[in-house]
């Protein structure tokens, strides 16, 4: 029998839940993850990248000063405020509501906002036909009854339905974004395979302070402010040629 046509019950034995955060962070999960470079096609046509240490930079920098000051701490709390109303706390429903109407009102600009929409979207209507997560009591209704879900709050959502560890959540979360812009830039630039796996091995070494870091972070201090990246994003908006929709 498949995988996924198996009813699972709590508590998920431990291998189980890391083989749902494989997939989960698998760049085959079906939300078109790889259409979209965030920016980052613009600055290989505008020349800020065009070789394997520009990507590095670029990449590394988005890592540490975008996703790690936001995205990554809002994670963390969707977790929690997922799990929080898994226990039957009204607040935990209220607090992912509010943490995704915050995420999607950080999307600078047009493309990125329709980025992480679509995404979410695509993942929630995977899941809500996916038995491994649909079974799961309550489990359904609740991502459901978010109106307009962002990525990051589905994939919360699977992830507290699964019972993955939230450290482990982050770093998949962190992971599955840097695999996705190293093969952006292997595509873009273009760089070589050998390139793109020596810029995950590097800048996935960043992976586990960061992701500490984030789980610690104060929601005070969440911080988006990424003038470049918005810039890019903003430029790849009318750019003549592209790969990417992003």
């Amino acid at each position: 029998m498949p995988l996924s046509s198996q009813p699972e019950s709590s508590p998920l034995p431990p291998l189980l839940s890391l083989v749902r955060l494989l997939q989960l962070s698998s760049p085959t999960l079906p939300v078109g993850a790889y259409t979209y470079s965030q920016g980052l096609e613009w600055a290989v046509e505008s020349g800020a990248v065009g070789d394997e240490a520009g990507a590095a930079r670029w990449i590394g920098d988005a890592l540490s000063h975008s996703m790690a000051q936001l995205e990554a701490p809002l994670v963390a709390a969707l977790l929690a405020a997922w799990r929080e109303g898994e226990e039957g706390g009204a607040r935990g429903g209220a607090r992912v509501a509010a943490l995704n109407t915050e995420f999607i009102a950080t999307r600078e600009t047009m493309e990125l906002r329709a980025e992480t929409v679509q995404m979410g979207w695509s993942l929630r209507r995977l899941l809500s036909g996916l038995d491994a997560f649909a079974a799961l009591p309550g489990w359904r209704a609740r991502l459901l009854a978010i109106e307009e879900p962002a990525f990051p709050t589905v994939w919360t959502a699977a992830a507290a339905a699964w019972e993955i560890t939230a450290d482990q959540s982050l770093a998949a979360y962190l992971w599955a974004w840097l695999e996705n812009q190293v093969m952006a830039a292997v595509k873009a630039v273009p760089l070589g395979q050998s390139a793109g796996q020596r810029l995950l091995a590097t800048l996935g070494a960043r992976i586990p302070a960061l992701a500490a870091e984030a789980a610690a972070l104060p929601e005070a201090q969440w911080s988006n402010f990424s003038p470049g990246l918005a810039i890019a994003s903003s430029r790849h908006e009318t750019q003549y040629t592209r790969l990417f929709r992003s």
